[in-house]
């Protein structure tokens, strides 16, 4: 909503189109008629765009029209499947992508994740095992004073003792010393590593918020950011 405005043209292509957004010109991919997300991304380009929202990434040709589209003075939008934030810088590199083209191209990345969220219904403090606070913790104590909840299981979340979700979100910004990584074809590790060094908080360490908050399980948080390890 921050961008939708009738001044700025928007458009984008999806599969498939999941809400009907007003004020914005949506392209449902169609294999049938050899609509891909290249093709459209190509035709989007045709109709003097300010915005393009590309529902995903998914191969080479997708992601090499994308990235001239940014390097064109559009403001391009998209979605990789990666584990983290610097995954995702790696991966356009590996699907053909020129390292300083992307270096050039690219602004952030934002990964997210969903987790449960304890139910309110059912909520008891309890006493995670010391393994799994080390872990969670990074090998730092955890503070005294936390408290932590999870659901005793009840008939509100049927006895799983979770109800609902929440996100974590891992932003990264593509800041020049990035840049010069990404220009040198560095690997996800060592974009990750350093990303960490300049201040990127971790889809693990926004879980740990949640913890502390009292929102989710410390087992919740290590089941689906084990791909960190």
């Amino acid at each position: 909503s921050a961008i939708n405005s009738q001044e700025q043209n928007i458009i984008t292509i999806e599969d498939p189109i999941e809400y009907q957004l007003p004020g914005v010109g949506q392209i449902q991919v169609n294999a049938k008629i050899d609509l891909t997300f290249a093709q459209g991304l190509r035709s989007i380009l045709r109709q003097d765009p300010d915005v393009i929202m590309v529902g995903e990434i998914r191969d080479g040709e997708t992601a090499k029209i994308a990235v001239q589209a940014a390097l064109t003075g559009h403001l391009v939008f998209s979605t990789l499947h990666t584990n983290d934030s610097a995954g995702a810088l790696a991966r356009l590199v590996e699907m053909g992508v020129e390292p300083f083209l992307a270096a050039s191209a690219l602004v952030g990345v934002l990964a997210q994740r969903l987790v449960r969220t304890v139910c309110p219904h059912c909520r008891k403090s309890y006493q995670p095992d010391e393994q799994s606070l080390a872990e969670l913790f990074e090998g730092t104590e955890a503070p005294k004073q936390a408290t932590f909840y999870r659901g005793r299981g009840c008939s509100h979340c049927m006895q799983v003792g979770y109800l609902g979700r929440t996100g974590l979100y891992e932003l990264l910004e593509v800041t020049d010393s990035i840049r010069h990584l990404i220009t040198s074809n560095a690997d996800a590790a060592t974009i990750r590593q350093l990303a960490v060094k300049t201040g990127l908080r971790t889809l693990r360490q926004a879980g740990l918020v949640k913890v502390l908050a009292g929102q989710t399980t410390v087992e919740e948080i290590l089941r689906v950011t084990q791909e960190e390890v």
